[in-house]
């Protein structure tokens, strides 16, 4: 009798601990854990109506993850999960913009949206990668989380026990926040001066210029050697269609990497503002830039002396507008959160 019973028992944790395949979906295997939080936030900043958001007011969105972090022996692999919450994009959907630059530049594209915990860790996103890309949802404040069990070792994976923001798009998970609290939206703190319809458009060289205002001369087109092809049927947000066109030359991340410090502070509080000579300009995060897991990458595109919008422009790949798109980059502003 007791020996059957002990057979039953671990039958049953056998079945507990293995992913029951019952469809074509193997992403909801396993039970999901509510994680422990509040389903508010704060939004402050560049708002017309700053204030609180209830979460639960809005769709839950799922996002599939695999985890790395930067450990004491080098990259060290968490975990893969299931993420449900609310994605950025809804919490700030009707949130209208404030823009204390307003008269200067027009666009939200120099936006940034600063996410914190009550501890006061933070983690920085630019407006552009939460509204513009090709795969909306990707960032969400998670309040319940599934491991994904592979099939034929069963490992499983420890499971956090508060809700986070979890940023999918990133390849090494630094930008992972506990229990978030607060997000602030703000512009980018560059003032770019520029002549706005400037014939021709041009700039013969870019100034990577450091957060205490050192320039230095911009190095890395001729140092990196990859070239790249994106085709593109390129679509701006305000003027629709600009036609089928290819775009070729060097990742921008890999042609700036010899200006920034990547590490998982960096990485998680870092950005950059990229400005041509008529005073456009966009900002994008370290991690969207360094740290992509997806391929999607931004170009820089060398038109060669003397073209118009030249000599170096910046084609956003990862993004399904356009509006990122800057042309004659004088200078790109290296700063921190």
């Amino acid at each position: 009798m007791k020996r059957t019973i002990l057979l039953a028992s671990l039958l049953l944790a056998l079945a507990l601990s293995c992913p029951a395949q019952e469809n074509n979906d193997f992403y909801d295997n396993t039970p999901l854990k509510n994680l422990a939080g509040t389903l508010s936030v704060e939004v402050l900043g560049e708002v017309a109506e700053p204030g609180s958001v209830d979460l639960s007011s809005l769709p839950r969105r799922s996002l599939i993850v695999r985890e790395a972090r930067t450990g004491k022996e080098g990259l060290e692999f968490v975990g893969s999960y299931r993420y449900d919450g609310y994605s950025l994009f809804d919490i700030l959907k009707e949130k209208a913009v404030a823009r204390k630059n307003q008269a200067e530049l027009s666009s939200v594209i120099d936006l940034l949206v600063a996410v914190e915990n009550a501890r006061g860790d933070k983690v920085i996103l630019s407006w552009g990668e939460i509204y513009y890309p090709t795969a909306l949802h990707r960032v969400l404040i998670a309040d319940r989380v599934a491991p994904i069990i592979p099939s034929k070792t069963l490992e499983n994976w420890p499971l956090p026990g508060a809700m986070r923001l979890v940023c999918g798009n990133d390849l090494i998970s630094e930008r992972v926040l506990e229990s978030p609290t607060r997000i602030t939206v703000f512009s980018a703190p560059v003032s770019v001066p520029g002549e706005k319809g400037k014939k021709p458009l041009y700039a013969p060289e870019i100034k990577v210029i450091g957060p205490e205002g050192k320039a230095g001369k911009f190095s890395g087109a001729s140092t990196v050697v990859e070239r790249r092809v994106f085709p593109a049927v390129f679509y701006g947000r305000g003027r629709g269609f600009h036609g089928i066109q290819r775009f070729s030359g060097l990742l921008l991340g890999e042609a700036l990497k010899e200006h920034v410090a990547l590490n998982p502070e960096t990485l998680r509080r870092g950005y950059l503002v990229a400005a041509s000579v008529d005073g456009y300009r966009v900002a994008l995060s370290f991690s969207e830039l360094f740290n992509r897991n997806d391929q999607c990458e931004f170009l820089l595109v060398d038109r060669g002396k003397g073209a118009d919008g030249g000599r170096f422009s910046i084609f956003p790949a990862p993004d399904f507008f356009s509006d990122r798109a800057v042309k004659a980059v004088s200078a790109i502003h290296i700063l921190t959160y």
